[in-house]
């Protein structure tokens, strides 16, 4: 009876483990839909990415143009900010 109770335990201890192997929490098929669903992500991810780099870039420009746009009023229109003395050199 002993010498057939270790292999029938290990049968079955094999059984359970391709059991979850195939229909368990760390099944292959879980496993797939997780990559998938991972490599899903990474991909919105880098478009989220790519769409936050734009926007950057165009605040960067917006804040450097009005720097610009202030800087020809000043010298070319003699623009003053309130407050603020213009004196005018001759040369």
């Amino acid at each position: 009876m002993g010498s057939r109770l270790v292999p029938a335990l290990l049968i079955a201890l094999l059984v359970i483990v391709h059991a979850q192997l195939w229909v368990g929490r760390g099944s292959i098929t879980s496993v797939n839909s997780m990559q998938r669903k991972l490599s899903e992500q990474a991909l919105k991810n880098a478009q989220a990415q790519a769409d936050n780099d734009r926007l950057a870039a165009e605040v960067k420009d917006l804040r450097e143009g009005l720097e610009m746009v202030e800087e020809k009023a000043r010298q070319e229109l003699g623009m003053v900010k309130p407050n603020e003395i213009f004196v005018q050199i001759a040369r």
